[in-house]
């Protein structure tokens, strides 16, 4: 039996098993903490780490003792301070040692401070994007064989060592060090045997020549097996990998803003946030996703991300300019049969007379036959306007697929951000 021990040091000096079956037990604490992160803070900053406090008591575990056993009498001493049924003074403010709490100083109490630790920018976005995903994310038909995936496919002599198999390379080793010992082993137990046959002979019989023979092939055997190597580059073998097509599931993003003159510097402000989100999330989740940005006021342009994110261009609004240049970008270079199209749009809900309708048809007769979910958040404290009831009426023929949700400040976005895009159960 062989025992291999993996001394490999983890990233920093860290236990990365250990630090992970943390932040797997103390998941929902951790998640609370996230969660209140993402409120407090700007999205913009999203993409460093944060401190996190777990109370102590959430993390003290149950501690077993062995007890005395049997049966025991007991006698408490009394005290000459108190009899029954006194009051007793509750301890001054302060309990604690030198702690940087409110109050004064106190000669009297203890306490436990919080559990805190620091979460890297990867577990951060871990907990800040758990259980969400592109909802009706189908695979598509192959483009091109060019998109391949590289898969187990067996054992191969030749390889690097990266791949190399450990349990398979050692099984080989020590088959072969049984076949090449095995003759060796045995000529030696014949030669021990025979110089020991020698050596019982009486005097007269023995041969000191046999005798010296027999020692000598017993020494050079016995070299011999200690030649025998443990393990060769004979004995090495490979994980084997060949590349092989893979179902395509590429997917769009098409990010929809208004910046129209209604919308003021706190709406745009909250939209690009939402935005932002959007853009971490879809980095971080999916490789294949491509993203189109789309800014329009009223007139729509497809513009790249600095410019969606931080451009001031302003005018009046007239939302179907977008939704128009949507669909000619879908019918140009994204065709359903190969890509998933998926469409967010963040607005306040002011729309020209008579263009909210022109919305509707153009979402029931063109785009929402071929998208595989539409959002739409609409950023006003105000009471809904003519687009959101326009868009009632999509939502009621698509109601898996289409998604509408009011941001009345800051706060709301990453609740409503989970809820667009939640994990559903499997229909």
């Amino acid at each position: 039996m062989s025992y291999f021990i993996d001394r490999r040091a983890n990233a920093k000096n860290k236990s990365a098993v250990n630090r992970q079956r943390f932040l797997d037990r103390y998941r929902t604490h951790i998640k609370r903490s996230v969660e209140e992160a993402v409120n407090r803070r700007s999205i913009t900053d999203m993409e460093r780490g944060e401190k996190v406090s777990i109370p102590t008591r959430d993390i003290s575990e149950p501690v077993f003792q062995h007890g005395p056993g049997g049966k025991r009498s007991i006698v408490s001493p009394g005290n000459k301070e108190f009899v029954e049924g006194d009051r007793l003074r509750r301890p001054g403010g302060g309990g604690g040692g030198g702690g940087a709490g409110e109050g004064g100083a106190s000669n009297q109490g203890e306490g436990m401070d919080e559990f805190a630790f620091s979460l890297t920018r990867e577990e951060f976005l871990d907990f800040v994007f758990d259980g969400l995903e592109l909802p009706h994310l189908e695979r598509k038909q192959l483009l091109d064989l060019e998109e391949v995936r590289p898969v187990r496919a067996g054992i191969s002599r030749d390889g690097v060592p990266a791949r190399i198999n450990i349990v398979r390379s050692m099984r080989e080793a020590y088959a072969r060090r049984i076949a090449m010992r095995a003759p060796i082993r045995r000529a030696l137990r014949e030669a021990q045997e025979a110089l020991e046959a020698e050596e019982r002979k009486d005097s007269v019989l023995r041969n000191p020549s046999r005798i010296a023979e027999l020692r000598a092939e017993i020494e050079r055997l016995e070299k011999r097996l200690e030649a025998v190597p443990f393990i060769d580059t004979y004995d090495l073998r490979y994980n084997n990998l060949i590349n092989q097509p893979q179902p395509s599931n590429k997917a769009v993003m098409f990010c929809v803003m208004d910046v129209s003159g209604s919308m003021t510097q706190s709406h745009k402000d909250i939209a690009k946030r939402f935005f932002l989100l959007l853009y971490l999330f879809l980095e971080r989740n999916y490789e294949k996703v491509e993203l189109v940005f789309v800014r329009h006021h009223t007139a729509a342009k497809e513009v790249d991300e600095d410019e969606f994110f931080y451009s001031r261009e302003t005018g009046g609004t007239i939302v179907s300019s977008a939704l128009s240049l949507v669909d000619e970008i879908v019918t140009d270079r994204y065709p359903p049969s190969q890509w998933n199209l998926y469409v967010a749009q963040a607005s306040d809900g002011d729309n020209w007379d008579d263009d909210s309708t022109t919305c509707r048809d153009l979402l029931l007769d063109s785009l929402m036959p071929r998208l595989q979910y539409f959002t739409y958040v609409e950023i006003t404290p105000h009471a809904h306007q003519a687009l959101w009831e326009e868009y009632e009426t999509v939502a009621a023929e698509y109601p898996s697929r289409f998604a509408m949700r009011q941001i009345v400040e800051g706060g709301d976005i990453y609740p409503v951000f989970r809820e667009l895009f939640r994990r559903r159960a499997e229909a």
